[in-house]
């Protein structure tokens, strides 16, 4: 039987969460056969794997130990977007006066904010039920289980036997070795969304997507945020002038951005956490409410005992080919367990390779998945494909092409700033990458990943028809740009002969 889990608060919403995705009174099947798949782990590229392998009719076994749903429902894409929904509205509002509209004094309702994700999260939560999976004739087993053998697994006292199997376990925030700072206490992305009351100070480690998204809504919500980072880039951007405007942003909302910093240690002060760091060459101190840490991802393998199966990992993660096979060659990794690529997206794209390679003498390899990745910032970084830098590292000379949202006549319009970049392969008409800021840069970039699949050059871009006026403009006026430079002198010279010849 299911262990009772709460969520806190252990409101009406998160009761109704609980109950979906880890139902106190569930049932262990009793295995009586030999399963073609056994899937560990129930969150995105677990239940796409589960899903997929039973609605081709394969007998499929579904391990959870904690929630249906992992990290995306719980403490990840679904709670993070449904708070930055309502950050864009203050930010829309503070904005309002440079577009000619007056708004009196902006309240924010925090606890309001966070209940209304909680029951958000609650109603998507049907969709990763244990009872829809049953449905669906997956047999459902909730509790911890370990490998005993290479292809058995045990949980709750049941022994499952396997022609095939796919740990899909995720990955959680990772510790960073802070003096003080366990004994001082902190957050992750997961204690994030329990909290009801707001933060008056509050510090973030970590300038990756985690910490920016959350350092922009909750600076909108009225805390003092201050982000901390060793590195001097951020949100996995290290382009000058798109670093430039994600600071000016962030800033322009009050937030304090030290990256190139150094947390020599956390102490805890009364009633407030301390952190003693070193920025610019100087130490300095700030004192608190809260600290959250988001800094790096560390995978979930404890407790599996792998050995018994022959399954080798490293710090990372399980170690896996190209096929997403493990050491041992019957069992598969999927999603952040296995891939540096942590996104849900990829969680889901991994599990189909896993169900084509596993179950149907697949071939279908990971290096040849093209992955976007976008941080949900305002303005949103978006990007897809390797950056200039990266090709260029590989011996592939680069030409980019920029054009910025004010060069678009929506982008003066609406009175934002962004970026297309496309990057070529010098010479050709191959995309080898883009990167894109904008407002919804998330909804534009997947034109480009769509002719980056397809083997589309940027000349299909430049062919394609853009509905005016829009912000996506911009892609078209990138592709323009290229289809210049095939007009060389020469191609002009005759150009113009053939034109004159054509007047007389």
């Amino acid at each position: 039987m299911a262990t009772q889990i709460e969520v806190p608060p252990f409101d009406q919403h998160n009761q109704t969460l609980v109950r979906n995705t880890h139902p106190a009174d569930w049932q262990n099947p009793t295995p009586t056969e030999r399963y073609n798949l056994l899937v560990i782990g129930g969150g995105s590229a677990g239940l796409v794997a589960a899903t997929g392998a039973a609605g081709l009719g394969a007998k499929v076994a579904l391990v959870e130990k904690h929630l249906l749903g992992g990290d995306c429902l719980h403490a990840g894409c679904v709670p993070s977007k449904t708070i930055l929904r309502s950050a864009k509205v203050v930010g829309d509002i503070r904005h309002a006066a440079e577009l000619g509209v007056q708004v009196g004094q902006v309240e924010v309702d925090f606890p309001a904010i966070m209940a209304r994700m909680r029951r958000i999260r609650s109603e998507i939560s049907h969709h990763d039920s244990a009872e829809r999976f049953r449905g669906l004739g997956i047999d459902l087993y909730l509790g911890e289980g370990q490998f005993t053998g290479a292809n058995t697994f045990v949980v709750d006292g049941r022994t499952i036997t396997f022609h095939k199997a796919v740990i899909a376990t995720g990955a959680r925030a990772a510790a960073l070795p802070i003096p003080g700072l366990p004994e001082t206490g902190y957050i992750t992305n997961e204690g994030i969304f329990e909290l009801t009351q707001l933060p008056q100070r509050l510090a973030i480690i970590g300038a990756g997507p985690i910490g920016l998204e959350m350092a922009q809504a909750f600076a909108r919500f009225g805390s003092q945020v201050t982000v901390f980072d060793i590195a001097p880039h951020m949100g996995g951007l290290r382009d000058a002038e798109g670093l430039a405007l994600i600071r000016q942003a962030l800033e322009a909302d009050g937030i304090r951005l030290l990256l190139e910093s150094q947390t020599q240690k956390v102490e805890r002060v009364g009633a407030d956490k301390v952190l003693t760091f070193t920025h610019a060459g100087q130490t300095q101190t700030l004192a608190v409410d809260e600290i959250l840490l988001a800094a790096g991802r560390r995978p979930n393998i404890e407790g599996l005992n792998l050995e018994a199966a022959g399954i080798a990992t490293t710090k990372k993660g399980l170690t896996v080919n190209d096929y997403l096979q493990t050491t041992n060659p019957h069992i598969y990794g999927a999603g952040d367990v296995a891939i540096p690529a942590q996104f849900t997206h990829t969680a889901d794209a991994t599990a189909r390779i896993v169900l084509q390679n596993a179950l149907f003498f697949g071939r279908k390899k990971y290096s040849q998945l093209i992955i976007p990745w976008v941080v949900y910032t305002d303005p949103e970084i978006a990007h897809v494909g390797l950056f200039d830098y990266e090709a260029e590292a590989q011996g592939t000379a680069v030409d980019t092409f920029t054009t910025r949202l004010q060069e678009t006549d929506r982008g003066r319009a609406d009175s934002e700033e962004g970026f297309a970049k496309i990057y070529v392969q010098r010479g050709t008409s191959k995309i080898l990458g883009a990167t894109i800021i904008a407002r919804h840069a998330g909804e534009m970039i997947s034109e480009i990943t769509t002719a980056m699949i397809t083997g589309a050059g940027i000349g299909k871009l430049s062919q394609t028809i853009h509905p005016y006026p829009t912000q996506a403009e911009m892609i078209k006026k990138t592709a323009d740009a290229w289809n210049r430079t095939r007009l060389t002198p020469t191609v002009a010279k005759l150009f113009r002969t053939l034109l004159r010849w054509r007047r007389g």
